[in-house]
């Protein structure tokens, strides 16, 4: 065979070669591109640390997924690198492989949610984190100052330091991760409203702010009275008169509490009994909502030293300026207690122990 047409056929075989490789990669890409054998929408978790051929295989054992392996060669050959988020991805029905990869490049997993409601106490929110299936637990069986200093605040009390609010977060979620988000919005909020509050208040820190706020969440559920709560707390600390506040005795009751506050209870002395200590108590009772804090800050001191629950169904209260009118406001309010058949064996945990500066 001369020269020449050994050459020419050298030629065509590299051409033959060469044209099946792009043959060969046209149909790799057809495959990327293809819509994937999931009859309906599905969702794969996706833990951390895992590898994108780790993932490939979860998808395919899932059904979402015809060729893990060609998926990934593709991605090899095309140079396609990407770190893959933790969580829990929801596949479209018959989603292509190339369609897949997106979604895991962008880390758009599904967001779950914990909701934790105003007025909450720091161990319901350990409760809810505890038993959220989607949070990935950490602090399970450790105490509060143990979390406290897992979370970088070592040696703080943990009540109301947390901002009540509904968080949103990737399944797999570790609960230190949502703790220490939930930690730096109250800050941040509580330093913005204590930059803002009016002058002269009997507050020292921002953290009695907080205790404060604490109180007025626990006192009212109306967004209108929470200034006036408020008000009647600061012009007590200002004529130095005892708080007199039910919900911090129940706070400091503990197990104690059975849902009824008798006599008793008013006058047996705890740290949280502002029956019989003066000034605030030493931590907060709950975790206060942005309203409150601004309130604690902003109250609105209108001359009332005293409050006492309506009665109406609509959790009002009726504020009082002098004790005498108190005294009549409470005895209306028991008056409709036993009109409706509510009234307690022991009437003195209705506030009325507020008759006493």
């Amino acid at each position: 065979m001369s020269r020449s047409r050994r050459i020419g056929l050298l030629a065509v075989l590299i051409a033959a070669a060469l044209g099946s490789a792009a043959g060969g990669l046209l149909w790799l890409d057809h495959e990327f591109r293809a819509p994937g054998p999931a009859e309906s929408a599905l969702r794969v978790q996706v833990d951390p640390g895992v590898t994108v051929r780790g993932v490939l295989s979860r998808l395919a054992s899932a059904g979402a997924l015809a060729h893990p392996r060609l998926t990934e060669i593709d991605l090899r050959l095309h140079g396609r690198r990407f770190r893959i988020k933790a969580g829990e991805y929801e596949i479209p029905a018959h989603a292509s492989a190339a369609a897949i990869v997106a979604l895991l490049a962008s880390g758009r997993v599904v967001l779950e949610q914990l909701t934790i409601v105003e007025g909450a106490r720091f161990d319901d929110f350990r409760h809810a984190l505890d038993s959220d299936p989607s949070v990935r637990s950490t602090l399970r069986g450790k105490t509060d100052g143990e979390v406290m200093a897992a979370i970088g605040h070592p040696g703080e009390e943990p009540e109301g330091r947390f901002f009540p609010d509904t968080y949103r977060f990737a399944a797999g979620t570790a609960d230190l991760e949502i703790l220490r988000l939930a930690y730096d919005r109250m800050s941040q909020i509580l330093a913005a409203a204590w930059a803002g509050r009016l002058p002269d208040l009997p507050l020292r820190t921002s953290y009695e702010a907080l205790i404060l706020a604490s109180m007025v969440e626990k006192e009212t559920a109306l967004a209108s009275e929470r200034p006036l709560i408020a008000g009647v707390f600061v012009s007590r600390l200002r004529k130095g008169m005892r708080l007199q506040s039910d919900p911090t005795v129940i706070y400091g009751m503990g197990a104690q509490y059975d849902g009824n506050i008798r006599t008793r209870d008013l006058v047996t002395d705890t740290p949280y009994n502002t029956y019989t200590r003066t000034g605030l108590p030493p931590t907060p009772i709950a975790l206060p909502g942005r309203e409150s804090i601004l309130a604690a800050v902003r109250p609105q001191e209108t001359g009332a030293l005293y409050f006492v629950a309506t009665g109406s169904g609509d959790g009002s209260h009726h504020f009082s300026d002098t004790l005498q009118e108190h005294d009549i406001a409470v005895q209306r309010y028991l008056e409709r207690l036993r009109a409706q058949g509510l009234l307690p064996a022991q009437p003195a945990g209705v506030k009325a122990g507020r008759s006493k500066p």
